[in-house]
């Protein structure tokens, strides 16, 4: 097996995330307890979770899970779905079941470092950056001048990790012609689906192609990563069976009580989501007033979609200079742009994200403020 990298975000939040006084970086929406999640079950879903016996569960999901799955989805059925132990599983199983030796791949920058390390392990990848200085807007031009006779692979993430990007219409089907055009599988990560809060939705790539593979997972939108359920929906079915047999290595079969409670949680998914929607609008405005306060350190724009953003630091002492200092020294956590610089494409080096969807953080902003003027 090809030996990776270090991955470099989970590295630094083994040091700082549970030890920082405040996670401003957050890639989730807020979560709740388990009591309250289950406030929200009905009648069956209620029932399920007070008979749950402990056993084994089937590989491809609980059905009444996939059942659910597949309802967020306007093409898909419950038998083009198949659930991971998160979303990293299904990453790391669909790259290694996509992409063999001689294969090419182009993967979207910047990126969940998995969408790119496990590609470059495998074989020749080309990244195809997003522009930032039109708003991280989707290059469709770049990516098919990218494209080999051998592309076997096109991977996007949308609203996108870090920078809260969403593409145009226009653009997104244009990329999905595309990859049907040339006969190339499009990976497409959607796991901040839902999160939009000015537009709507991007149409889910597997619904609009027969081969197409669409990532989601229960941790980012819906603010329940502790459940560690993800799924994969792709109506290739063959695709799908050499996926299962794949997983068989890994996991093997999720865990039944995280099972039940995702169940609940995507039948109340409209009320998970209108609540973690008004979380991120209500938090953005105290962002922009925190960052307007300093107009020479800091260039801002609300994200797209998602919860995560992308500001530029302008400090002479440099982005990761002041990250580190910032946690070391307030016990604020961000993430510098170092964690998401890239093998395959120029990625800038004075950004850092952000997280905005947890609920109050007004206390971290005022350390972060105490800590900036104390500086000057």
């Amino acid at each position: 097996m090809p030996t990776l990298p270090d991955f470099k975000l989970e590295t630094y939040f083994s040091r700082w995330e549970f030890s920082a006084r405040y996670h401003l970086t957050a890639s989730d929406a807020q979560t709740m307890a388990v009591s309250s999640l289950l406030e929200l079950a009905d009648e069956d879903g209620r029932r399920r979770w007070e008979t749950l016996a402990l056993g084994y569960t089937e590989t491809r999901g609980l059905p009444a899970l996939r059942e659910e799955i597949a309802g967020t989805y306007d093409v898909v059925v419950p038998e083009d779905v198949l659930c991971f132990a998160g979303a990293e599983e299904a990453i790391y199983l669909a790259m290694h079941a996509l992409l063999e030796p001689g294969d090419h791949a182009v993967v979207l920058t910047p990126n969940y470092q998995a969408a790119e390390t496990i590609p470059l392990s495998l074989g020749e990848v080309t990244g195809v950056a997003l522009v930032a200085e039109s708003n991280w807007s989707l290059d469709v031009d770049a990516i098919e001048a990218a494209l080999r006779p051998n592309t076997k692979l096109v991977s996007v993430n949308f609203p996108n990790n870090p920078t809260g990007a969403v593409p145009e219409l226009d653009a997104w089907l244009r990329l999905v012609r595309l990859c049907d055009e040339r006969g190339i599988t499009l990976f497409s990560d959607e796991v901040y689906r839902g999160l939009e809060l000015d537009r709507p939705s991007l149409p889910q790539a597997a619904d609009l192609s027969e081969t197409a593979l669409s990532l989601n997972v229960m941790s980012k939108a819906y603010g329940l990563p502790g459940l560690r359920i993800g799924w994969i929906a792709c109506r290739d079915r063959a695709l799908l069976d050499k996926l299962e047999r794949a997983k068989h290595y890994t996991s093997i079969c999720n865990s039944a009580p995280s099972e039940i409670l995702a169940l609940i949680g995507l039948r109340a998914r409209d009320r998970l989501l209108e609540r973690n929607r008004g979380i991120v609008a209500a938090n953005l405005p105290l962002f922009e007033e925190f960052f307007s306060n300093y107009p020479d350190l800091f260039e801002f724009a609300r994200p797209q979609g998602g919860c995560v953003c992308y500001p530029r630091y302008l400090g002479a002492d440099g982005v990761e200079a002041m990250c580190t200092d910032l946690v070391e020294q307030a016990g604020v956590l961000l993430l510098p742009s170092s964690i998401y610089r890239s093998e395959l494409t120029e990625t800038p080096t004075d950004r850092f994200r952000i997280g905005v969807g947890r609920l109050a953080p007004e206390e971290a902003l005022a350390e972060w403020s105490t800590w900036l003027d104390k500086r000057r």
